[in-house]
């Protein structure tokens, strides 16, 4: 069974940073482009970043320069941060696969940012 579980959210001030972890299991991030996506109060959810399978990152324009997406294959991890936080990034943040699957979907972690 695919699960991907995220954490490091939480409530940071605006300027701040965090760092968001995607674990996954039943599969290999490896073999597959992954990415992150959030999803702000009232919105649909949106894609940020993504890494290819070769590692060739691609990051939205709404937060280039900002956030960086990494992964480490031996712990199956991907990586997401974020630095220069805005009231704008506040949401739910999940991963999944670049062409996502309604299945792999978490629980996501939410981001709060706010003075």
């Amino acid at each position: 069974q695919v699960q991907f579980v995220e954490s490091g959210g939480g409530l940071v001030q605006p300027g701040g940073s965090l760092r968001l972890s995607c674990a996954g299991s039943g599969t290999s991030i490896r073999f597959y482009a992954m990415a992150w996506y959030r999803q702000a109060p009232g919105k649909q959810r949106e894609s940020v970043a993504s890494i290819s399978s070769s590692g060739d990152t691609f990051i939205a324009d709404a937060v280039k320069g900002r956030f960086t997406i990494s992964r480490d294959i031996v712990k199956n991890t991907v990586y997401l941060q974020m630095n220069s936080l805005k009231p704008a990034d506040t949401g739910v943040y999940y991963c999944n696969r670049d062409r996502p699957v309604r299945e792999y979907w978490g629980q996501g972690a939410q981001v709060t940012v706010s003075s």
